[in-house]
């Protein structure tokens, strides 16, 4: 069978975290326990259309991982943190983030199903899709193909959230396996990358 020159490489678990409006107490919470070095790659999906993003000048006050706004063909890797740039779509290839103008330049944007969607479809590794704050329901119409591939779906404790909107609609796709807190969040992710690497 012929195997893609990065496939070895490219098997770790993608953590996608998706929020907008009171998303940034999320993240900070989120990202501010976790180890360095958990094996994982964060993806931080905020569902800004056209305001330019702060999040890699913010966050990485509260992690030890590298925090990167995201590029064409950027290399996916683990024990970083990466931030979706304004304006695109993001998607997986090859290891490798790609970015598309906006599909949906009006409304509400979907962005976090967009990359859900793309991860179910090209990653080979573990996947856990994080639904935080925010407006509206984007990334909820994604989450059933998560758990179809094997990923885990967590969603915010509403009464922990600022907006509560966007974990309430995960929760009712029926298709979410936790409830958690930011920081039980972040526990869960260090318990599913222990338990990746102890079966490794």
């Amino acid at each position: 069978m012929y195997m893609n020159a990065k496939s070895v490489e490219i098997n770790f678990p993608v953590v996608c975290v998706g929020g907008s409006a009171g998303g940034l107490d999320a993240y900070i919470r989120l990202l501010r326990p976790l180890p360095a070095d958990m094996g994982v790659a964060i993806v931080i999906v905020n569902h800004l259309r056209m305001v330019a993003t702060l999040l890699h000048e913010i966050l990485p006050h509260y992690t030890k991982m590298p925090v990167e706004l995201i590029t064409e063909k950027l290399d996916i890797q683990p024990n970083h943190v990466f931030i979706i740039p304004e304006k695109r779509d993001l998607h997986v290839l090859d290891g490798e983030f790609r970015l598309k103008p906006i599909s949906k330049p009006r409304g509400w944007p979907d962005v976090i199903t967009v990359f859900m969607r793309s991860l179910t479809k090209n990653w080979d590794g573990k996947l856990v899709a994080v639904i935080v704050s925010g407006f509206d329901g984007d990334g909820a119409d994604a989450l059933c193909g998560i758990q179809e591939v094997g990923g885990i779906t967590i969603a915010q404790k509403p009464d922990t959230a600022g907006q509560p909107d966007m974990p309430e609609s995960a929760i009712a796709s029926g298709c979410i396996d936790l409830i958690l807190s930011p920081e039980e969040i972040a526990q869960e992710i260090v318990r599913i990358a222990h338990a990746l690497t102890m079966t490794a």
